[in-house]
């Protein structure tokens, strides 16, 4: 595989891909690497190779944000199958015994849905990336080789039914980082006694990020200097973080590591708390901070 080589001004930033099926997210890095030229990008959180939509990636400097966004929550449109299990609770795996005749009953899939909200212990399927042993889990299962995983703690703020009819549901889920929406469709069989794998899937939004705001993997294809207008700048990608302007001075001492007397602002600082995104007067990110006993204590440093 031949490297990427970083063209001088490779865009840094974040850009929303809508992932189509069939390519992995690592396949939407690699187009992304040659059309903008800039080897260092990172995705999010990890789509299927079924499954579509938001997935965001992180340019040059702001993957080392990634620590702060993969840990969103996400929202999925989820299209379930019942009627018979697969090996790797999706359309893609093995089917897991025989196929079963299904005659949905909205009310049963309801209730059955409502065990699955809130905090809950959720073990992820055998063919995901989770690691066993250092080796990834769908490396053993595809050897045939034992796959015992963990369960992990995780929650669903939100689900709903929004279609049942014969032997199909579509569910749209709010849950939080780690969530396998492929476990969820497996467990809502066993639960019906039917047995069950996803279908379809298509994630709606990861964190801030959104549909709305995502480009087609075939925009990527344009020209550099196109595709590098759909980068959003770094100091736009955390907006749930209040964004604070910092004078040349504070900005030269926050680039040093160094934290700032909120008291010393020119204001008072009385409405600074919680966690920041530092400002410099050219609009860059600068750092992330955090206010801390009256100052101001870089988690990031960006410059």
């Amino acid at each position: 595989m031949s490297r990427i080589r970083a063209v001088a001004g490779a865009p840094e930033g974040g850009l929303v891909v809508d992932k189509p099926a069939g390519p992995t997210s690592h396949d939407v890095v690699a187009v992304a690497r040659r059309a903008l030229g800039q080897p260092r990008i990172g995705h999010t959180g990890t789509l299927d190779p079924l499954a579509t939509g938001v997935l965001p990636l992180l340019l040059g400097r702001a993957t080392r944000l990634a620590q702060f966004l993969a840990s969103t929550d996400k929202t999925y449109f989820a299209t379930i199958q019942f009627g018979q299990a697969t090996s790797s609770y999706d359309a893609a795996g093995e089917p897991a015994g025989p196929l079963r005749p299904v005659a949905l009953d909205p009310v049963e899939v309801e209730a059955a849905l409502a065990r699955f909200r809130g905090r809950q212990m959720q073990v992820p399927p055998a063919v995901s990336a989770k690691k066993v042993g250092g080796h990834r889990a769908y490396d053993l299962a595809r050897r045939d080789q034992p796959v015992d995983l963990a369960a992990v703690e995780v929650s669903v703020t939100d689900m709903t039914l929004v279609s049942c009819a014969q032997t199909r549901a579509q569910v749209r889920v709010t849950c939080s980082a780690g969530f396998y929406v492929r476990s969820l469709a497996h467990d809502l069989g066993i639960r019906l006694g039917v047995g069950a794998h996803l279908a379809a899937l298509r994630r709606e939004r990861s964190g801030g990020f959104t549909l709305a705001e995502s480009v087609g993997l075939d925009r990527l294809t344009g020209a550099p200097a196109d595709v590098a207008r759909l980068v959003r700048p770094m100091a736009d990608l955390l907006p749930d973080w209040p964004a604070l302007a910092l004078s040349e001075d504070e900005a030269a001492r926050i680039g040093h590591g160094q934290a700032l007397a909120v008291a010393d602002r020119p204001d008072g600082g009385g409405h600074i708390a919680g966690r920041l995104r530092l400002i410099d007067q050219r609009g860059h990110l600068v750092a992330l901070a955090e206010e801390r006993a009256g100052f101001l204590h870089p988690v990031l440093v960006l410059v």
